[in-house]
C-alpha cells in the first residue's frame, strides 16, 4: 500500500504532547500503526512521553536534534535512526537552525 505523504493535509500539532512550539506533521493511521512525515520547526521539542503499547521508530531526513530516551541524548542527523521501544519513555529537540524533517512509525498494540 503506497502512502502519499505529498498528497496529504500538513497540520500544525502545537505543543505535541506537551512540547515547545510544534511541529507540522501528514499522517496515516490504522489499528496497527500511525507512520507520519513531520517537520519540528527550529527550537522546538516533541514532550517527553512514554511508550506504554508499542515501539517508535523515527527516521531522520533533514536538519538536527537531539533524542532523549530515558535520559540518554543521542545527536539525529540525515540517515539515522532513533528507536523507542515499547515501555520507555523519549523526547525529541529540534536545537539546530532549520526544520528536523522526520518520518516516524508508531506500533499500536
Amino acid at each position: 500500500m503506497k502512502l502519499d505523504f505529498k498528497a496529504m493535509d500538513e497540520n500544525w500539532l502545537a505543543n505535541f504532547k506537551g512540547g515547545e512550539k510544534g511541529l507540522l506533521a501528514k499522517m496515516f493511521s490504522d489499528e496497527n500503526n500511525k507512520i507520519i512525515r513531520a517537520r519540528l520547526i527550529a527550537g522546538a521539542t516533541v514532550g517527553e512521553h512514554a511508550h506504554e503499547t508499542g515501539s517508535e521508530i523515527i527516521f531522520a531526513l533533514s536538519g538536527e536534534a537531539t533524542a532523549t530516551t530515558d535520559g540518554v541524548e543521542e545527536r539525529l542527523t540525515a540517515g539515522d535512526c532513533h528507536y523507542c521501544p515499547k515501555g520507555h519513555r523519549h523526547f525529541l529537540k529540534n536545537d539546530g537552525p532549520e526544520d528536523f524533517v522526520f518520518c516516524a512509525v508508531v506500533v499500536q498494540q
